[in-house]
């Protein structure tokens, strides 16, 4: 992915006062006309921005989001396919190159809540190719536009045969990678150069009914075949002439500076190359990476360290936030008249800092050549992954390309770019190409950690055992704006929202809002700054918001004496979609009302346009491990394109969801994390998984997003089953029986 063009650089605009602010605001909504700039091969035709078909039928779909095994690589091209009327055995996939035109502004105002005015985002998003995977916005966002391409496509195919039958191009339909009338069949590569040529119509019909579409059909994944026969490249399977090898180290958090190497005992390393020394980091170059690994060891860096980062002092810095200034981020009806005078139940919770414990350690390979710089690396994010290493570099961001190769798991790692610019560095300086690999312990000691979180949950009972009041303070790092300012550069209107924000951060309280009928409630944010980076992670916060939803909302249907599933459809009645997830799965799990002793525990949310119910259960061994036994969850997602995608999502939802809550944290000890591999993770092992059950409700509501919404409603599911199965109440993550 490669920027193209000129023109006047965001980051060079002077922002002074409110003319200036005027000004930034004004260039980023300035309209632009962008074209496509899709690759296209001999032999090939393409069919404006999303796709190109061959001579001999192949067709072709780009994807500008990043396949990290949620099967976004399967599901996009289904759309263009089903519209298209193709052959699923002649559809092939590849990596959209960088244009404005695959701008994701929904990825962009779910991660940057609040960052930008609403009317601003799609506008900035597309000037800035904001070409983004997370927030589960792939198939929301791009469902229109690929549908729409291959509805187009069709109907030029239609027109060119019509022209060659001399019939109306209305009269023909398209089927199995044919253009039909008839008796009368054309295949699309015999049609594609001249269907090029035509017009697309004004009013562009889309497919309707149900018969002999490829939507919502278990369609066989594209990306399976590579991935089973080993051709699909990922970061580390990069092999360029003459390249090496490089491990890197860096410092523990608030490193100032790197203090001092042993340079001889890593040249004394057979394979060893090249040292490259950085301030805040140094990196060995060998012949392989093994050595430069057994080099950096040996090199021994040390660090001259700010301050000392505790868990202990985190804990306190989130002490001392809830205590602190707040700032409300959603309200509704009168709060302090629900509360005057009345008595209240309170609790509070508690969750850990995360690691994202992807299966791929950070690995990028440059290349650096005649003052431009290649680079192949897994990104959720090439447009900012471009604009860091130019950054870095000093160079034009249309002197760097971007080749995006397949990511393996990522939940929100692949937004960073750490990796990318040290490679970019390293790759300058010795002149040669490098792949840079952290090692597992670098990619858990460096992580940008799920944020730690803490809540103070208040709330009032009605007198007919429903929630008249609820308040919910929750003190979490500003990981939102942190992200967008390490992202972005945090420059140009980006800059200029960030200064002008209050102290709350919408990103860091998102799904706290309750999906329950309450007439008075209010969400506060305490912002906390706990001296740890911070970054998205799969649902973001999401994963602590639910937790605290749902076992308050348990832990007030105990207090008010009423059965925790009819406790939460009675305030249901205006998320019908939720209550019926709610009621799939008591059914589908054989639901005993929680009873003490039963080990079942309910939790629904409400995320990405989707709804899920889970049931868990759950007991406690003599050993004092949380043994979970069953896990079924009931979801609607709106129109499923694939099923089968849908259902390996949500069980993966529910596994990585069920490792967040009785795992895949980390304490802090003299600035570093204490976990440094996946064994201090405590994830759960085949040995350990429960049965799983999971029923898609049909829909045909818009879809969803499907491949984070498992996660959240897990943990607190496991800790309500925990509460049946033991009488004693875990509020905090991870859960550990007799922890608190």
């Amino acid at each position: 992915m490669e920027r193209t063009g000129k023109g006047i650089d965001r980051r060079t605009l002077l922002i002074g006062g409110g003319a200036g602010i005027g000004l930034v605001l004004a260039w980023a909504v300035w309209p632009r006309a962008y074209l496509p700039n899709l690759s296209v091969r001999d032999k090939e035709t393409a069919f404006g921005a999303w796709l190109k078909i061959a001579e001999n039928g192949q067709v072709t779909v780009a994807i500008p989001q990043c396949e990290y095994g949620q099967g976004v690589f399967t599901t996009l091209p289904q759309l263009v396919a089903d519209e298209l009327g193709a052959d699923w055995r002649m559809v092939g996939v590849e990596q959209a190159p960088l244009n404005p035109l695959y701008a994701n502004a929904l990825g962009f105002a779910e991660l940057f809540p609040g960052v930008l005015p609403e009317r601003l985002e799609r506008s900035w998003a597309e000037r800035n190719a904001v070409m983004l995977t997370g927030g589960s916005t792939s198939m929301r966002g791009f469902e229109a536009p690929l549908r729409a391409a291959g509805a187009g496509a069709r109907a030029l195919l239609c027109k060119a045969a019509a022209r060659r039958w001399g019939v109306d191009w209305q009269e023909c339909d398209t089927a199995n990678g044919h253009v039909v009338h008839g008796q009368q069949r054309l295949r699309f590569g015999e049609l594609a150069a001249d269907a090029a040529g035509e017009e697309v119509p004004g009013d562009l019909p889309l497919r309707e009914g149900d018969t002999g579409r490829l939507t919502g059909t278990p369609a066989p994944r594209l990306d399976a075949p590579g991935k089973v026969d080993g051709s699909a490249n990922f970061a580390a399977d990069i092999r360029l002439p003459g390249m090496v090898f490089a491990a890197l180290r860096q410092g523990p958090v608030g490193t100032v500076k790197l203090a001092a190497i042993d340079e001889a005992a890593a040249q004394k390393v057979p394979g060893t190359l090249h040292i490259v020394k950085n301030e805040m980091w140094v990196a060995t170059v060998a012949n392989n990476w093994w050595a430069a690994n057994q080099a950096l060891e040996a090199i021994n860096p040390r660090f001259e360290v700010a301050g000392q980062i505790e868990s202990e002092t985190i804990q306190a810095a989130l002490d001392a936030a809830l205590d602190g200034e707040g700032e409300r981020m959603a309200a509704a009806g009168d709060l302090s008249a629900a509360f005057k005078g009345a008595r209240v139940v309170t609790a509070e919770y508690r969750v850990g800092l995360a690691l994202h414990a992807a299966i791929e350690p950070m690995c990028a390979t440059a290349v650096w050549e005649d003052g431009r710089l290649r680079l192949w690396l897994p990104t959720q994010a090439p447009g900012f992954a471009c604009d860091t290493v130019a950054r870095v570099l000093g160079i034009g961001a249309s002197d760097v390309v971007i080749h995006p190769v397949l990511a393996g798991g990522s939940f929100g790692q692949n937004l960073e770019h750490q990796v990318a610019a040290q490679a970019a560095l390293i790759a300058r300086e010795v002149k040669k190409p490098v792949q840079l690999m952290w090692s597992r312990g670098e990619t858990c000691v460096q992580d940008r950690f799920r944020p730690p979180a803490a809540a103070r949950m208040t709330a009032r009972l009605g007198t007919n055992g429903s929630v008249s009041g609820w308040l919910a303070k929750i003190a979490a790092p500003n990981t939102g704006h942190e992200l967008a300012r390490r992202l972005t550069g945090g420059g140009g209107a980006i800059g200029v929202g960030l200064a002008t924000a209050g102290i709350g951060d919408a990103s860091a309280v998102a799904g706290a809002r309750p999906p329950y009928r309450i007439p008075a409630l209010a969400i506060d944010h305490h912002p906390a700054d706990i001296g740890v980076p911070t970054g998205y992670w799969r649902s973001g916060a999401h994963s602590y918001t639910a937790f605290f939803t749902e076992s308050f909302i348990d832990e007030l249907a105990h207090v008010a004496d009423v059965e925790a599933f009819s406790f939460r459809i009675a305030m249901l009645g205006g998320e019908p979609r939720l209550a019926r997830c709610l009621s799939t799965v008591t059914s589908l799990g054989g639901w005993q009302g929680g009873l003490p002793g039963s080990g079942q525990g309910l939790a629904c949310h409400a995320f990405a346009g989707s709804y899920i119910a889970v049931m868990a259960e759950a007991s406690v061994g003599g050993d004092q491990r949380v043994q979970v036994d069953r896990l079924i969850a009931a979801v609607d997602c709106g129109r499923v394109a694939n099923p089968s995608v849908v259902e390996q999502q949500i069980e993966g939802g529910l596994i990585f969801g069920m490792a967040a809550a009785l795992g895949a944290t980390t304490g802090f000890t003299a600035s570093r994390p204490d976990a440094r591999s996946f064994r201090d993770l405590d994830l759960p092992r085949l040995a350990d998984c429960p049965q799983i059950m999971v029923e898609l409700i049909a829909s045909d509501a818009d879809p969803g997003g499907a491949s984070e919404l498992a996660v959240p409603p897990v943990a607190p599911a496991i800790a309500n089953a925990l509460y049946a199965a033991t009488g004693v109440r875990l509020r905090q993550l991870p859960l550990i029986p007799g922890g608190e």
